[in-house]
């Protein structure tokens, strides 16, 4: 009989959080045992689930991995409870500053971790080919176009100065361009332009959902991994989720 992964999920109340509880109760290899909110819940239990406020996260039931997409002021503490108690860690949780990923990089030496800008599986896989045609094409002129909604303030993305980093390890030296329109959910295209000819390679988003299904696939891969900080990219060959 397969044991379910036991989930604690910090920031339940936001967007993600609440994808993250809706996909993971029709998972039946996941188990939400905690859903950690910033302010004491005015109900204890929701759909089976015991919620808990961000004051009481030491009193959370033992689990195997938690998901934390909250801000960074909830991010150290999180982080420690999972060291403290050897459970893995998952984070998506922006603006976090030069402390908080040192704390990340020690807490990796005893913990299983990822934390990413994108937890999208086929941005994963768009950073591996973007590496591979930039090692492939040599010389070639690499532009990165992002496309947000209106109400997105960072500019480049995360995600685009990810990509960026895969085409910097393959060799290539990435130019950006930003574009904020509409409610666009999230659009990259990395080209590859030679003399008469070019290579597009594009990644579009057109439900949310993908970020929370791709946290959930990686709670799934890390916990019983040796500690160490994986990727995204390390953990889309274990399976789509």
């Amino acid at each position: 009989m397969t044991t379910s992964t036991r989930l604690l999920i910090h920031g339940a109340s936001g967007r993600m959080g609440q994808a993250l509880l809706r996909l993971a109760a029709e998972d039946v290899s996941l188990q939400v045992v905690a859903a950690v909110v910033r302010r004491a819940p005015a109900q204890r239990v929701i759909d089976g689930v015991p919620h808990f406020a961000a004051s009481e996260l030491s009193g959370a039931p033992d689990f195997d991995v938690a998901i934390d997409f909250s801000l960074p002021e909830g991010f150290d503490p999180v982080l420690a409870l999972c060291v403290a108690r050897g459970a893995a860690f998952v984070s998506g949780t922006t603006g976090i500053d030069a402390a908080q990923q040192a704390a990340l990089a020690a807490a990796a030496q005893r913990i299983a971790l990822t934390w990413a800008s994108n937890f999208s599986l086929g941005v994963a896989v768009l950073a591996d080919l973007v590496e591979r045609a930039a090692a492939s094409l040599p010389g070639w002129d690499c532009d990165i176009v992002e496309s947000h909604h209106v109400h997105k303030k960072d500019a480049p993305s995360g995600t685009a100065l990810t990509l960026g980093e895969s085409a910097r390890h393959g060799g290539a030296e990435p130019h950006y361009a930003s574009l904020r329109a509409g409610d666009i959910i999230g659009e990259h295209l990395v080209q590859f332009t030679g003399l008469g000819e070019r290579v597009e390679l594009v990644h579009r988003a057109t439900n949310r959902d993908i970020f929370a299904r791709g946290a959930l696939h990686v709670a799934r891969q890390l916990p019983g991994r040796a500690p160490g900080r994986y990727s995204v990219r390390d953990l889309v060959a274990s399976g789509a989720g």
